[in-house]
Parts: C-alpha cells; structure tokens; sequence
C-alpha cells in the first residue's frame, strides 16, 4: 500500500471517531433531537428551584411531555421564571400545577405537571398558578438539627 492510501484510511477512521465522540456528547447532554416537534410554551413561578437546569424535562405521570426552555429571575416578585415548551400531543387544564421534583435522592431535578380538574386548556403563553418548589435536602437537614437542638435545650432546661 502506498503512503497516500494509508493517510486516506487513518484520515476516514480520524473523522468517524470524532463523528461518534459528538453523537456521544450530544445524546449525554440530551441534546440529540435536532428537529423540535410543534410545542407551546407556558411558564411557571417557583421560589426556589433549586438544582434544575435548562433543557430539564417536563413530566406528568412519569411520561416527558416537554423541556424546560428557559429560566430567570423575575425581579418585579424575585422569583425563578421557568419557561416550558410542551408538546403539542399534550393539553393540560389551566388549573394544573407544576412542581419540581428530584428523582431519587441525588438525581436529576425536573418539573412534574398534575392535571387539574378544570375543562379549559393551557395555551400558548399561559402561566401555570399552582407551583411548588424544590425541596432541598441541605434545608431539611438544617431545620431537623436546629428542631432536635431546640427540642434537646428545652428538655435540659425543663429538667433543671
């Protein structure tokens, strides 16, 4: 084989490596549809939404209905501003809320939506009322230590 052969077959090999390599990335990002299906967007308010990123899912009843498409500080009532784009397949009720949630204990955070009751449907541009924010492990395990620190000084004291 001559020399140009073989710098034409490690040239061809260079190239899929790097193919397959951004395909891997992408898929780990959760980056790898490139064609978005029809959606509407709706946003939600949260206090605190913790560890949630851009590009997080949306769920309801464990099924992804949608992508988290934008987040910011609203600083008219300083809260996150979660932006959503929803399927299209799937309508939900005005009166349904959206909160987020951890899957297990240190896993990925993302938004649950539950269906309300309501016969109106969420359109473009609507904003979900009823949210509720991440609970945060760090927090729970700060009240629980001043609780039990409080609870214990109190029984001292009551002792005395």
């Amino acid at each position: 084989m001559n020399r140009t052969l073989v710098d034409l077959w490690v040239g061809f090999f260079v190239a899929l490596g790097m193919a397959a390599v951004v395909f891997l990335a992408l898929k780990v990002a959760n980056q790898s549809s490139f064609r978005a299906a029809p959606s509407y967007e709706v946003n939600a308010y949260f206090t605190n939404i913790g560890g949630l990123k851009m590009r997080s899912p949306v769920k309801s009843a464990g099924v992804v209905v949608g992508r988290v498409t934008h987040i910011q500080l609203d600083t008219t009532n300083y809260k996150a501003k979660v932006s959503m784009a929803i399927d299209k397949r799937y309508e939900f009720s005005v009166d349904s809320s959206a909160s987020i949630i951890t899957s297990g204990l240190l896993g990925e955070q993302y938004v649950g939506l539950d269906v309300g009751a309501e016969e109106g449907m969420l359109k473009d541009g609507d904003t979900i009322e009823f949210t509720s924010s991440a609970l945060l492990l760090e927090k729970l395990i700060g009240e629980f230590g001043l609780n039990k620190a409080t609870s214990t000084s109190t029984e001292a004291s009551s002792h005395e």
